[in-house]
Order: structure tokens, then C-alpha cells, then sequence
């Protein structure tokens, strides 16, 4: 019964509970004993409170039996990364700046998650302050992908999408600052959903890149996705960035195809990836083409600068952003002679490599003498590569491209070489710095069993058409 219940999906799951034929308690129970065989492998998590979890997952029974009507989301065990703010759990980001650190309050995300009734298990390891692209830069533990051990699982959400590909969550949620979300759920083999900037609220998420962090699900399926999205878009009035329109519906469209839909293949990013990767690009463009939509390629050689752009104006705003871990107000603290030397102690015991790396780079490009010549620069080849996004959607609706250019990289391959680690994310960036939505979905596996994800791409606003797109491909993939 256990693996029947970790095979169902969330409507399937609401509709077995709402039928009786399962319990909240057994879902919860299957889901711990597969955290127990698989944890001590994956290291997907930094922190688990399954008590709590049956605690709710009894109330839910109770209610239920008393003709109560739950949420969307009842049921559901969920994993949140742990750069989101929890009142019930620690939330470290990964860095022992944050050690044993629990928040006063909830993220907006993780309110509406629990307002459906959702069940959280557990926090998920990351690159420490989601500086990074395979998980191997959390202070804690490294998270091996569960397809193989030996490798990475992405990042920085890596801890999120381990967790749904080893079925120990069936929902999980990240931040996706340059892929974090889309680049780990690839080589994971999941589904994984960034929103336009400002569809879903960042508040209580700890900052990266203000401009580009966008927190989003990875799920078993693209229905999950959705239903996910609906549950956790919509304005904020406590996040400045927050947009006014209201969130659209996106399960009941799912079904409405990509009939008459243009679809434009990124040329110059598919280039970027190896040969198996950009088959299986191919072959999600002939399944919308079956499937009625119109298929053409499309080279924006704008994007070629996204990464270098990305790698100015991000580590320059996480400078600014991790200025408040100075040990005064909360999180570590050292001991110093001086305020000043505190502080120098503090940071440099309490942060890691990558996060001093970004944080003197964005320092040196925000300094007297260089801040037109780097930051400013950067601005205005994000600028570009917005225009070039506009032009793109003017002849085409969603646009389709690798979501990483290659599978999953054994761990400690790539942790000497930053600018190769950089590179796994020459795909996903661009629409972060659009402030574009994008998902990436299971496009089959390489010749050594490792998955490949394909990426659809669509203008600001346009989730509703961008789920039908990838509904339509994952469906003709299955």
C-alpha cells in the first residue's frame, strides 16, 4: 500500500482520502518510512519534525470525519527549502551564520501552504544562501542525487528536488534565483516552476538577489505544479514587488492544448548542450508540433551576455543583502575587542567560501572607480536581454531550450573551477533576469540513466499558457 500511496499525485491523493479509502495518518506514515530508507543516502534534509506532521495529519482526520471541508492541499506532504522563514522549524539557509536560528514569523508561502492545509515534513539542504548550482556549498551536508549517488543533485534548491525524486515529499518548494529551481529539478528528473517576478510574494524568504529571487514548486508532475502555483500566487501587501493582478487558474486550462500556440527553439542555447540533451530538445518540439503547435527556430544572441551580466548585478545585491548578518541583531556572534573586529570575526567564521566569494566580487563592483564600469554595464546588458525577450515574443508565444546543457556532473567535478560551475546555468538565467516565468519538465533520460529536463520559456504573465505548453509536452514524452 505504501508505494501505491507515494505513486499518487496531489488530485489523486484528495481523491482517495475524500473517499476513505486512505487515511492522512497512513500518507504521512508512507512517507516516513520512505524518509527513513532514503534520507540517510540523499541528505535532502537539513531538518524533520514528522511528529508535528502526524499531529496534523490526525487533526485532518478528525476534521474530515467531522464533514469539515479542507483545503486544496490536505494531506500533502511538503519539504520548503531552507532559505524560507518557519516559525515551527530552524531556518538556516544552510550557513552556520543562521546555526539554530528559528524566525518569529512565517513566509507569506508557507502561510498559504499551511491555509490549504498542506503538511510540512521537513526543511531541504541548499547552497548556502542559494549561492550555487549542485548543493555542495551548504555548511551542513552535501545532497547526492538519487538517480546516482555519486553526483549532484543540482542546486541551490538540490535538497528540495532530491526530496521529490526519492518520494519523500510530494511536493516540494525553492527559490529560484539563476535556475535554482529549474537547473536541480532537470537533473533530478522533476518538475520545476519559476513565476513571474512578483506572482508570489517573497516575503520571509532570506534574501539572494532582491531583483531576481523568485520562489517556486517542484513536484512529480505538471498538474501538481499548477495546483501548487494556484495555492501560493496572488498580491502580497507585505512585499513591495508583489504584483496587483489576480493569479489565474491553471489546472482547469491544462487540458486546453497548444493548438495554433507559436513556439520558438532558443538555437543558441541549445548549441550550448551536449548531444542528448539537444535530442530530447527535439523531441518535445515534435511533440508540439503533434500537437498543433507551430514550430520554428529562433537565435537571440542577446542571451550569450545573461551570464556575465548575472554574475555582476547577483553577487552585487547579495553584498548589500548579507550586510545584516553582522552579529549584532541576530545569528552567530563572535567575540571581538571592538564592534568592528566582531563583526570580521563573525562573518568570517559564520560564512563559507562561495557566499565570500559573491559577497567581494559584488563589493568590488559596487566600489568608488568601478560601479559604472561592471554594475552599470551589467544593468544595461539585462536591458538587452529583456529587449531581445520582447522581440522573441512578438513572433512567438513560449519559447523552448535545454534547461541545463548537461545531466547531473559528479560531486567535488566542478567545486575547483567556479566559472565552469557558473556555466550550468547559462539556460535558466535569462529569465531571471526578464523577470520571465519558465518550467522545466522530464524529457527522458541519457545513455547513463541520468535525467535530461526541457525548458518552456514565456512572456511576463503568461503561467496559464505556459502550464498547457508543458502539460502538452509531458504528456507526448510519457
Amino acid at each position: 500500500m505504501n508505494d501505491e500511496i507515494l505513486d499518487w499525485g496531489i488530485a489523486e491523493l484528495a481523491r482517495r482520502l475524500e473517499s476513505r479509502d486512505v487515511t492522512t495518518v497512513e500518507v504521512i506514515d508512507a512517507y516516513q518510512e520512505q524518509i527513513a530508507i532514503q534520507e540517510p543516502e540523499v541528505d535532502a534534509f537539513l531538518s524533520l519534525d514528522l511528529d508535528a506532521a502526524h499531529r496534523r495529519a490526525m487533526d485532518q482526520d478528525d476534521r474530515r470525519s467531522r464533514g469539515e471541508t479542507l483545503g486544496r492541499l490536505a494531506g500533502v506532504p511538503i519539504a520548503l527549502k531552507d532559505n524560507l522563514c518557519t516559525m515551527e522549524f530552524p531556518t538556516t539557509a544552510a550557513s552556520k551564520i543562521l546555526e539554530g536560528w528559528t524566525p518569529p514569523y512565517n513566509a507569506t508561502v508557507v502561510d498559504r501552504i499551511l491555509d490549504q492545509d498542506g503538511i510540512v515534513v521537513g526543511k531541504t539542504n541548499l547552497d548556502e544562501f542559494a549561492m550555487g548550482s549542485s548543493t555542495e556549498n551548504s555548511a551542513y551536508k552535501i545532497t547526492k542525487n538519487p538517480y546516482d549517488l555519486e553526483r549532484v543533485p543540482g542546486g541551490s534548491s538540490g535538497g528540495s528536488a532530491a526530496a521529490v525524486a526519492s518520494r519523500m515529499a510530494l511536493v516540494s518548494l525553492g527559490s529560484d534565483t539563476g535556475g535554482s529551481i529549474r537547473q536541480p529539478a532537470s537533473l533530478t528528473g522533476v518538475v520545476g516552476f519559476k513565476p513571474t517576478y512578483g506572482r508570489v510574494s517573497r516575503y520571509g524568504l532570506l534574501a539572494f538577489a532582491s531583483s531576481l529571487d523568485q520562489i517556486g514548486p517542484l513536484t512529480a508532475s505538471v498538474e501538481d505544479a499548477a495546483l501548487v502555483a494556484e495555492a501560493i500566487m496572488g498580491h502580497d501587501p507585505r512585499d513591495a514587488t508583489s504584483l496587483q493582478e489576480v493569479a489565474p487558474s491553471l489546472v482547469a486550462s491544462l487540458a486546453e492544448g497548444v493548438r495554433g500556440i507559436r513556439v520558438g527553439i532558443l538555437t543558441n542555447l541549445v548549441e550550448t548542450a551536449t548531444p542528448q540533451v539537444q535530442a530530447s530538445v527535439l523531441r518535445a518540439a515534435e511533440v508540439l508540433t503533434q500537437s498543433g503547435a507551430s514550430v520554428a527556430e529562433i537565435s537571440l544572441d542577446e542571451l550569450a551576455f545573461g551570464l556575465a551580466a548575472y554574475y555582476v548585478v547577483a553577487p552585487a545585491e547579495a553584498s548589500s543583502n548579507l550586510a545584516r548578518y553582522d552579529g549584532v541583531r541576530y545569528g552567530l556572534r563572535e567575540a571581538g575587542s571592538t564592534v568592528e573586529e566582531m563583526m570580521i570575526a563573525t562573518r568570517t567564521k559564520g560564512f563559507g567560501p562561495e557566499v565570500k566569494r559573491r559577497i567581494m566580487l559584488g563589493t568590488y563592483a559596487l566600489s568608488a572607480g568601478y560601479y559604472d564600469a561592471f554594475y552599470v554595464t551589467a544593468q544595461r546588458v539585462r536591458t538587452l536581454v529583456r529587449t531581445a525577450f520582447a522581440r522573441a515574443y512578438a513572433d512567438f508565444d513560449l519559447l523552448l531550450c535545454p534547461t541545463s546543457p548537461t545531466t547531473a556532473f559528479r560531486i567535488g567535478e566542478r567545486s575547483s573551477d567556479p566559472v565552469e560551475m557558473y556555466r550550468s546555468d547559462v539556460c535558466t538565467i535569462p529569465s531571471n533576469l526578464s523577470g520571465d516565468p519558465a518550467i522545466s519538465i522530464p524529457a527522458g533520460v541519457d545513455a547513463d540513466g541520468l535525467p535530461i529536463g526541457v525548458q518552456l520559456l514565456g512572456p511576463a504573465l503568461s503561467e496559464q499558457l505556459l502550464f498547457r505548453g508543458a502539460y502538452a509536452v509531458e504528456r507526448g514524452l510519457r
